[in-house]
């Protein structure tokens, strides 16, 4: 009864603060459409790119037009020389350009192998990675157009001239996201990552509040001076709203999205719960070891921000340094995205997940190694603005 009493109080802290409300629903169901809406075609497509044609021949015309019917790129300039176009790739107009030299068709069909350069800026991975791509694979194909034409012409059959041109043939297959559809696999990582950073904030942010406005003893006396019962009835309400938040994030992308999944409701419901809770108890368990609002919420926000980099969606972890692979099993959102990968994406058993189980379990009871401290944060911390 004690819990219900203090959730009830929280609930109307929280229907009176509108801080609340934004860091709980409104900031998090905005997170939600604006990545999913950013990323809804797959892949970036389109990225301009520029060309330097010093040949202006038909088969440099012909190279062109086909760079520019590839998918990812989109030919939108042509330059003189390779300086306009490096200063166009600084001025941020193109990602990429394409450098065709002097005679390149007579020395194809002389045999005498020119030279085809491709420039590309890194300065974005995805953009950088993709264009180099495209611009590898028209480079190769043009050479290989020449050199098919050249057998033909020698007698050769079709046969003779695919196995020389391309003895390997490379049949691929990607699983579960055959599409290589950059939404499921990022937005299912930086949408649960952003309620954990509200999450992280919001936990430490109410309990701070107690203690800011001279509430603290006056909670603990509703719960007859026991502070678990204080941290469940608090974090209670917080707990069924971001849940529900939560709920409505899988709901949207499985059920309206369509992103692939293998796992059936129960794993859904798993990986909801698996955000929210593990996420309220670090925040408690950073409050315990700061009892401080400003510098609990400030070691949160860090942890919360380096979640993102070493979650292994964008970067794989095990071709990180050593230290900071041992480090990665100190954030949450990385487990979780172990999880999420093997049960949701791949349908795997929770077997193959056990450690990462356990991990979230950690987090779940490390509150219980802080509480005395945050006990006695609530019965002598005196604020100071």
């Amino acid at each position: 009864m004690r819990i219900l009493d203090i959730a009830r109080r929280e609930c109307g802290i929280i229907k009176r603060h509108p801080v609340f409300w934004l860091a709980m629903v409104v900031f998090p169901l905005l997170t939600m459409v604006f990545f999913t809406s950013l990323m809804e075609e797959g892949q970036p497509e389109d990225m301009p790119i520029g060309v330097v044609d010093c040949d202006n021949s038909t088969t440099s015309r012909k190279l062109v037009r086909n760079l520019d019917a590839f998918q990812t790129s989109h030919v939108v300039a042509r330059y003189a020389d390779i300086g306009e176009a490096r200063h166009a790739i600084q001025r941020n107009e193109i990602y990429a350009f394409l450098y065709i030299p002097h005679n390149m068709e007579g020395d194809l069909l002389a045999m005498r192998c020119p030279e085809i350069s491709f420039y590309y800026s890194m300065h974005s991975l995805t953009a950088g990675s993709l264009l180099f791509r495209d611009l590898k694979t028209i480079s190769t194909l043009g050479g290989a157009a020449v050199g098919k034409a050249t057998m033909t012409a020698k007698g050769f059959t079709d046969e003779q001239i695919m196995a020389f041109l391309q003895p390997i043939t490379i049949d691929l297959h990607p699983i579960e996201n055959p599409w290589v559809n950059y939404n499921f696999y990022l937005s299912a990582v930086l949408v649960p990552g952003m309620v954990m950073l509200f999450v992280f904030l919001i936990t430490p942010y109410s309990l701070g509040m107690e203690l800011k406005k001279g509430t603290a003893r006056e909670l603990l006396a509703r719960s007859d001076n026991n502070i678990f019962v204080v941290l469940t009835g608090k974090l209670l309400p917080h707990t069924l709203i971001f849940t529900a938040v939560m709920a409505v994030y899988l709901l949207y992308v499985f059920g309206t999205l369509h992103f692939p999944h293998s796992g059936g409701a129960w794993g859904l419901l798993l990986l909801a719960l698996l955000i929210v809770v593990p996420s309220q108890a670090f925040g408690v368990f950073c409050f315990g070891v700061a009892p401080s609002m400003r510098m609990s919420m400030s070691i949160c926000s860090l942890w919360a921000v380096l979640s993102f980099s070493i979650a292994g969606n964008a970067f794989p972890v095990m071709a990180m340094d050593a230290p900071l692979q041992s480090l990665a099993w100190l954030f949450p959102l990385r487990h979780y995205f172990q999880i999420y990968q093997a049960s949701v994406f791949n349908g795997y058993a929770l077997s193959g997940v056990e450690f990462n189980m356990l991990a979230m379990l950690l987090f779940c009871i490390a509150p219980l190694f802080v509480m005395r401290r945050i006990k006695n944060a609530f019965n002598t911390f005196v604020y100071m603005p």
